[in-house]
């Protein structure tokens, strides 16, 4: 039989899902409707911003660093362009067959390979890391050539840091780095216009100069506008705000002169401030053994790192900042000044000096050779009697002898403007209490302060203390903090800018006072240990010799420096001020375990005060003399500053480049669109180097239009300590 269909039912069932179908559709069309008026109606402002910046790329501008030119406007560092081949880790599968196989290419050393190491831990997956710099056209040639064999590889146009002259003032002026892991967290805290600034920058200030005012010489950072294709390829430029280049920074510092006190050091380790005691500008600034700051500017490789930090001499630690040394007797002018202002001694006070002051069982002796006798204050300042100031010592007592230093800023910061100044030690029973842990290391013995009168014992003071504190004296109690740097110049508008000269409370001391121990300075170099020294200068100053122990010695023990280890012979220091009616000079030298302070540190002062008194530069024999330290007063013939040439200047590619001027260095900044070829040369400045004429006062500031060292150590034991002059 034929069943018959029920098409009313089948209908209906059709109807059904009709509905049911249309229903789908229109509920599906609404979600489309909903969506497209969320998209384009309620995110239109969002999505539209968000396209524009998929569309547009926004590049950093890194700018050009400001230069660091002397007072004369020679330039001591400069910058450079130059290809560098990188590698972006997160691109690459074996970063190890990348290099190997890039070696084939370009010559890549086994300290590349360290120094890329060692950049990468410090760097961010995603950031590209240079395995190579300075490659020359031949080498960016050949990569290019095989370009798509290394995904994740590329050369990139960088400008570097550059210091013509090497070693050359390189505590003065520091160095760049790159910015590690600790830097970049800690620049996370900056203010949010400050870090924007830093967008781009991979290198930064780390020590001298360059860390002090990196601020300055950074400059501010501009960007482009770049349109982008889908696959994120340049297509052009829309717009752009150039980066404006860093400050140039004038500093006081004459770079000729430095480099007369570097040669005439040699090969020994010490330290030599000079400033202007009127203003606080520095006028030298030198710590001896120096590095070559370059070879940190694109990462230090291990071999060197490991012979800088290493090495004996510690080339690394700045002495003229963070070295701190006992004074020796060049700590007696202020005693006496002590003396005088508290009016515990008159000038005609007489102590019998037989060799040797007892106290309390102990011997506290002088130099063999001392001459002994009656001493006045006077006589005891020209002939170093070591006597006469143990007993001033003893009557001053050690809370007095702080309270009359301090002011002087011995055991203080002095405010110069570089970063990582200690303050060294200026005893006292209170400094006592909190340096020890233990009870009775806390408490102060009344030995102990014998010892500190002839600037040993707990005595540590920096050479900059002791420059300071005697420009101070020299001027009858000025103060002012002492400044490395001049002026700062407006690379685009050339308006330059003074630096604050920070003027200090004035010390009140009475005028007759400080004349009595200018005098007796004078006398120093006239009658006492310095005589043979500045014999036939042609000016007058005031001075005064120390020889401060290293290490200490036995109640017994005699000091012979032959027999001893050169680190543990005693040091050679002087001080000194020029002219002596109208200072313009004050001087603090150490020459580490030369021996007598008349034999290695007076004469490189005696140099230096020729040539910034009188415009003399010593001969060849007398540089000689000087770094054997078998000189007094020159020999030979000297000859006139301006006819003596500018230290020689190195590009980063080696070729000589002295003799460009600061015009013509600024005129053309290097690009790093085009960077430098390899026999292509960089551009230091160099201008004529003008001494001070004798009779004339340095040139005024321009109007207007800083690796850790060591701490100081604290000796647990103070033995009887003895200065050894020789008169």
């Amino acid at each position: 039989m034929t069943e018959l269909k029920n098409l009313e039912r089948e209908l209906g069932l059709f109807r059904a899902r009709l509905w049911a179908a249309a229903g789908f559709v229109l509920f599906c069309f609404g979600l489309l409707v909903f969506r497209l008026v969320v998209l384009q109606v309620v995110r239109h402002d969002e999505l539209a911003t968000q396209a524009e910046n998929n569309r547009i790329s926004v590049v950093p501008i890194v700018p050009n660093r400001g230069l660091i030119v002397d007072r004369n406007g020679v330039v001591l560092a400069n910058n450079y362009s130059a290809y560098t081949l990188e590698i972006t880790p997160s691109k690459v599968d074996d970063v190890e067959a990348t290099i190997e196989a890039l070696s084939h290419i370009v010559d890549i050393q086994p300290r590349d390979r360290r120094r890329f190491k060692r950049l990468r831990e410090e760097s961010k997956s995603f950031e590209s890391v240079p395995i190579r710099t300075r490659l020359s056209d031949e080498e960016v040639a050949r990569f290019i050539a095989q370009r798509f064999r290394f995904p994740g590889v590329d050369v990139q146009a960088r400008l570097f840091r550059h210091y013509p002259y090497g070693d050359l003032a390189s505590h003065v002026l520091g160095y760049i780095g790159r910015i590690n892991q600790k830097e970049a967290e800690a620049m996370e805290d900056w203010p949010d216009e400050q870090y924007a600034n830093y967008r781009g920058t991979e290198y930064i200030g780390k020590l001298g100069i360059e860390q002090s005012y990196e601020s300055e010489l950074h400059g501010i950072t501009g960007f482009e506008e770049v349109e982008t294709s889908a696959g994120g390829r340049a297509v052009r430029r829309l717009r752009s705000n150039p980066a404006t280049p860093g400050n140039t920074v004038h500093l006081s510092i004459d770079i000729k002169l430095q480099a007369l006190v570097e040669r005439l050091y040699g090969n020994r380790r010490g330290a030599l401030v000079a400033i202007d005691p009127r203003n606080g500008e520095v006028l030298a600034f030198v710590s001896k053994p120096t590095f070559d700051p370059n070879l940190f500017v694109d990462g230090i490789d291990s071999d060197n790192w490991k012979e800088l930090n290493e090495s004996a001499d510690k080339p690394l630690l700045n002495r003229a900042l963070r070295g701190t040394y006992p004074p020796g007797s060049t700590y007696k002018p202020f005693m006496a000044l002590a003396a005088l202002n508290t009016g515990k001694r008159h000038p005609s006070t007489i102590i019998m000096d037989n060799g040797v002051f007892m106290f309390g069982g102990h011997r506290f002796r002088s130099p063999e050779n001392e001459r002994g006798g009656a001493m006045d204050m006077r006589r005891a300042i020209v002939e170093s009697s070591n006597v006469y100031f143990y007993s001033l010592a003893n009557e001053l007592g050690v809370d007095l002898i702080h309270d009359q230093m301090a002011p002087l800023g011995f055991g203080r910061l002095t405010g110069i403007d570089l970063k990582g100044e200690v303050a060294g030690i200026l005893p006292s029973t209170d400094w006592k209490r909190k340096a020890y842990r233990r009870p009775e290391q806390k408490r102060w013995f009344a030995g102990e302060t014998i010892s500190l009168g002839i600037g040993q014992g707990y005595n540590s003071f920096t050479m900059l203390q002791i420059a300071t504190a005697l420009g101070t004296v020299a001027t009858n109690g000025q103060r002012f903090e002492p400044r490395l740097v001049n002026h700062i110049e407006n690379v685009l508008t050339r308006e330059r800018r003074s630096t604050d000269r920070v003027a200090l409370p004035p010390v009140p001391y009475k005028p007759e006072h400080t004349a009595f121990i200018r005098e007796a300075m004078y006398g120093v170099t006239q009658q006492g240990t310095g005589t043979r020294v500045f014999m036939g200068a042609g000016y007058a100053s005031g001075g005064k010799t120390g020889t401060a122990q290293a290490v200490g010695l036995r109640q017994n023990e005699k000091y012979v420096a032959s027999r001893m280890d050169e680190y543990r012979r005693d040091h050679s220091l002087y001080e000194a001020f020029a002219p002596l009616d109208e200072p313009r000079v004050a001087m603090a030298v150490i020459v580490e375990n030369a021996g007598f302070g008349a034999a290695a540190a007076a004469p490189i002062a005696r140099r230096v005060l020729d040539y910034l008194l009188l415009g003399l530069y010593p001969s060849e024999e007398d540089i000689l003399a000087v770094q054997q330290g078998k000189a007094t007063s020159p020999i030979g013939t000297p000859r006139r500053v301006a006819d003596v040439p500018l230290p020689r200047g190195m590009d980063a590619f080696g070729d000589d480049v002295s003799g460009v001027t600061a015009d013509a260095a600024l005129a053309s900044p290097p690009s790093v669109a085009a960077p430098r070829a390899a026999s292509a040369a960089s551009v230091p400045v160099v201008a004529a180097s003008a001494p001070l004429p004798a009779g004339s006062a340095p040139p005024p500031a321009a109007p207007k239009p800083s690796m850790p060292a060591a701490p100081a150590s604290i000796p647990a034991v103070v033995r009887p300590a003895a200065s050894r002059e020789t008169p």
